[in-house]
């Protein structure tokens, strides 16, 4: 019943993550690989944006993204409403947000993606936040799931 809920959970958080556009991917799009060199900016924007979306779990206030950080449809789909409805029910189960911790960055073709280990004040929290950044440094996604040690392929539907 818990894992059920859980899965409520993510998916609703899910919805703060539409990707902007539909891309015709060939293989090559969906080579994924672990890179050492980051963009610092980039990193710290990826951070700023993912610690700002959680920490709205604590506060109940959303400072609203705007078109220099994030893509039109992730501004669009990440209200203060929305996140407040997802944000009760994280609460409930994992308790305070505390922090993100950099696991790992990938590079796609198109886009960089940040791994998260979200890190909240109840021990059974085992969560994940992973910040995608496209060829614009633009945020295109921001998705939250449960962890899991192996980084998987199965980025963006």
């Amino acid at each position: 019943m818990i894992m059920k809920k859980a899965g409520l959970i993510i998916c609703l958080l899910l919805l703060v993550g539409c990707k902007s556009k539909n891309i015709s991917r060939d293989t090559e799009d969906l080579k994924i690989k672990k890179i050492t060199e980051v963009n610092s900016d980039q990193q710290r924007k990826a951070y700023d944006l993912g610690k700002r979306v959680l920490e709205t779990c604590n506060t109940s206030k959303f400072k609203p993204f705007d078109e220099t950080e994030v893509t039109k449809s992730v501004m669009e789909n990440t209200t203060e409403e929305r996140l407040t409805k997802t944000c009760q029910r994280f609460r409930q189960y994992y308790g305070s947000f505390v922090d993100l911790k950099l696991d790992g960055v990938y590079k796609t073709k198109q886009e960089t993606i940040y791994r998260y280990h979200a890190v909240y004040t109840k021990k059974v929290a085992n969560k994940e936040l992973r910040v995608f950044v496209n060829e614009d440094n633009l945020v295109s996604a921001i998705k939250s799931m449960d962890w899991d040690e192996k980084f998987d392929s199965q980025i963006k539907d």
